[in-house]
């Protein structure tokens, strides 16, 4: 039988994802997670958590492709959640152009 996990250790997961979403290898995917992370990160339910940690394993060109529209979102990883990073990553976008 597992315990429920501690706010600690809820709290070390986010610190966790949030480091593996400034530190993914391609700037662009660093910018888009990073920035999100940084925003929204303490926010997260756990089972959003969950989520978000998964889609931290993607590969950042598929990510890219997504989240830029130039490839369909798989019907499992269109999430709300991930719609969330979309939308965050589009209103930050707008704000530089």
């Amino acid at each position: 039988m597992n315990a429920a996990p501690t706010e600690h250790d809820i709290a070390a997961r986010r610190r966790r994802a949030r480091f593996r979403s400034w530190h993914r290898g391609m700037r662009e995917a660093d910018l888009i997670l990073g920035g999100f992370a940084d925003r929204h990160m303490g926010a997260l339910s756990e089972a959003e958590l969950d989520a978000y940690e998964a889609l931290l394993d993607i590969p950042d060109a598929d990510l890219l492709r997504w989240v830029t529209g130039e490839a369909q979102v798989p019907a499992g990883e269109d999430t709300a959640l991930f719609r969330r990073i979309v939308a965050h990553a589009r209103r930050n976008t707008s704000e530089i152009d």
